[in-house]
């Protein structure tokens, strides 16, 4: 095996890695965003638990970040919290999944 071979596996594996954390952290994200959601839409117990984890389920079908803040910008909308506010803490949820996931492997 060449030393270009090894380069390449090396490449290989930290690109699988870097994707399988990147799923990881988009799920827990969209779980963290729907469970704030649902607090703001008053929902708790199951009902909260079935939003957030819907919200998982749908960017899994559509692969957008856009339509998860679509869709709780949406339901939102009634409550006077603009889109704006939403991404802007999908982003915090993200920075959170991450440091979850991290702490995770320690």
């Amino acid at each position: 095996m060449t030393t270009f071979d090894k380069r390449e596996r090396g490449f290989e594996a930290k690109f699988a890695h870097d994707e399988e954390l990147m799923f990881k952290a988009t799920a827990r994200s969209n779980k963290l965003l729907g469970l704030w959601a649902a607090g703001q839409l008053g929902l708790s117990g199951d009902a909260a638990a079935g939003y957030a984890a819907a919200l998982v389920t749908d960017h899994l079908e559509s692969r957008t970040m856009d339509h998860v803040v679509g869709k709780v910008a949406g339901d939102l909308a009634g409550k006077g919290i603009a889109r704006e506010q939403v991404a802007q803490r999908l982003q915090n949820c993200l920075h959170e999944a991450l440091a979850q996931l991290e702490a995770d492997r320690q």
